[in-house]
């Protein structure tokens, strides 16, 4: 379960990969409720774009934004079926949600140590995700929100240290840049398919990343 990201600042490499420009925005950690960038495609025009979106999916019959607490993960096994996602599966309603870093946490100590992973070559992740939309009955005002589809991380060698020993193992999506169009057009039994472990990036810990930035700043 992810609960907590940092959102990319890097408007270079969102340019460069999707030739979209990255929305101004404090960069801080995200959580539930709280809004970041998210890709999207249109599947009529094939037209890519880039807007705020809220964390936490609010399909069209929730009462009010406090309903994105409880959606802001989505699991692949059952996404289908769940009321408050299957609508936007249907549609085909994708999209990637671009990070710097999601945390984790992670018992090793015997309690829970808040742990940074990110990818390994250092650049921003784009997340596997899933959105709709809303709209507020008291502003009129059309909101787009998003959860994290996950994924069963029993077999994935960094995601399977993380969450409590007894509970399942599971992780986000983050793809490879190769596989970014498939999953903003895919059809639902294409998502489907790219939903795995080897669909995803290489991931490392947060702090591997700090010491490797660190060593090239010396150097």
């Amino acid at each position: 379960m992810c609960v907590q990201y940092l959102p990319t600042s890097n408007a270079a490499w969102v340019k460069s990969k999707f030739n979209l420009d990255l929305p101004s925005s404090q960069v801080v950690d995200i959580f539930p409720t709280q809004s970041s960038p998210l890709i999207l495609q249109s599947h009529s025009s094939k037209r890519t774009a880039i807007g705020m979106a809220r964390f936490g999916l609010l399909p069209v019959w929730a009462k009010d934004l406090s309903f994105g607490k409880k959606t802001y993960n989505a699991r692949v096994e059952t996404v289908d079926k769940k009321p408050s996602y299957c609508k936007a599966w249907k549609k085909r309603q994708f999209g990637l949600v671009l990070a710097d870093v999601f945390y984790e946490p992670h018992y090793q100590t015997g309690k829970a140590v808040r742990q940074g992973i990110c990818a390994e070559n250092f650049e921003p992740l784009a997340i596997a995700s899933i959105w709709d939309t809303w709209t507020d009955i008291d502003t009129g005002e059309l909101i787009t929100s998003f959860s994290l589809l996950t994924i069963n991380a029993d077999e994935h060698p960094l995601m399977n240290q993380f969450h409590k020993p007894e509970d399942e193992k599971r992780t986000i999506v983050p793809l490879r840049m190769e596989l970014f169009n498939k999953w903003l057009s895919a059809t639902t039994e294409e998502a489907f398919k790219l939903l795995k472990i080897d669909s995803m990036v290489e991931l490392c810990m947060f702090d591997n990343m700090k010491k490797s930035v660190d060593s090239k700043i010396l150097v």
